[in-house]
């Protein structure tokens, strides 16, 4: 038995930096109560500098009835944040025993009806519920950065998670603004890393081999097949773009293609020299812009880019997102 999802209204957020924070600011913005923990020197400070310095894109992008920065509380201990909390988000480094230690420590102090999630980017919840009071309430919750713009949430399960367990916490995240995507089946790094993964380690061995810069395969991106998967993803802008025939013409036309060796999926060894290479990349293509105005205007960029695709693209319930399946 957990809480239904219109019944949570005080969050616990074990866990601060660039989730945590995000995290803050999105239940803030929706009129949520919101007590966080973390044992780093200085976090309080950050944390709330950090919400003060967002506050104005949350009112752009709009809030919620009661949404106040006011809302926020910091504690010093894991059961002082999680004692009153309906829901919980985990957000400690990614790291296996600490994340088990950290969620069954959540599960000792949080109520027994409150929904534990794990902000991890590739674990397996099976692992991180095992020591847990209650394992059939931990769920992964895995959100994007920058947490407080964009929508995408993955929701997995581990073998004790309760099908109860994942409709409140994709209802909770539905509240947020936010679009839950359910990972049926338990797999490390899930979906979204997954793809990201791969595309980043074919981008490495073009630099390792000399191919191309760091900023020439952000161009290739940016300029061209990103646009289009902003709003259509990658297999809907290949099926639209082949016409009449759709994906399957497409996939007749360049199934040979598929079988050259274009592609490396595995890794190139990580050297100095590549560490180099990619650093050097990156500040290259930075020149001398400061890092804060570039978030600020990668913030207004991407609100304007979901205005568009809102205003011009099919509403959520058109638009071919995948519905909460897979649960009783």
């Amino acid at each position: 038995m957990v809480y239904a999802a219109n019944d949570m209204q005080r969050v616990g957020l074990v866990g601060g930096g660039v989730i945590g924070t995000g995290w803050a600011v999105r239940c803030l913005a929706q009129g949520l109560d919101v007590s966080m923990t973390d044992p780093g020197d200085g976090v309080e400070e950050r944390t709330r500098t950090d919400i003060e310095r967002i506050w104005p894109v949350m009112e752009q992008v709009g809030l919620g009835e009661g949404a106040s920065p006011d809302r926020f509380s910091f504690h010093p201990t894991i059961d002082a944040a999680v004692a009153e909390a309906q829901f919980v988000q985990e957000n400690v480094p990614e790291r296996e025993d600490l994340k088990t230690d950290v969620i069954a420590e959540i599960s000792r102090h949080a109520p027994s009806e409150a929904v534990i999630a794990s902000s991890s980017s590739g674990l397996l919840p099976s692992a991180l519920q095992s020591r847990a009071n209650g394992p059939e309430r931990v769920v992964i919750g895995h959100p994007f950065t920058p947490l407080y713009l964009l929508p995408l949430v993955e929701v997995m399960g581990g073998e004790q998670t309760s099908s109860e367990t994942i409709i409140a916490a994709a209802g909770y995240y539905k509240r947020l603004g936010m679009r839950p995507l359910h990972v049926r089946n338990e797999i490390e790094a899930y979906i979204g890393d997954r793809l990201q993964e791969a595309l980043w380690r074919e981008a490495l061995h073009l630099v390792n081999d000399g191919v191309a810069t760091i900023p020439e395969i952000d161009a290739a991106i940016t300029g061209g097949p990103g646009l289009r998967w902003a709003f259509m993803g990658i297999a809907m802008g290949w099926h639209v773009g082949a016409g009449d025939g759709g994906m399957r013409a497409n996939m007749k036309h360049f199934a040979p293609t598929l079988e050259l060796p274009w592609t490396k999926l595995e890794a190139p060894p990580f050297t100095d020299r590549l560490d180099e290479l990619v650093g050097q990349g990156c500040e290259d293509e930075t020149g001398e812009r400061d890092w804060r105005e570039m978030q600020a205007r990668r913030d207004q960029t991407l609100i304007k880019i979901q205005e568009v695709i809102n205003e011009y693209w099919y509403p959520e319930d058109e638009d071919g997102w995948p519905p909460i399946t897979g649960v009783s």
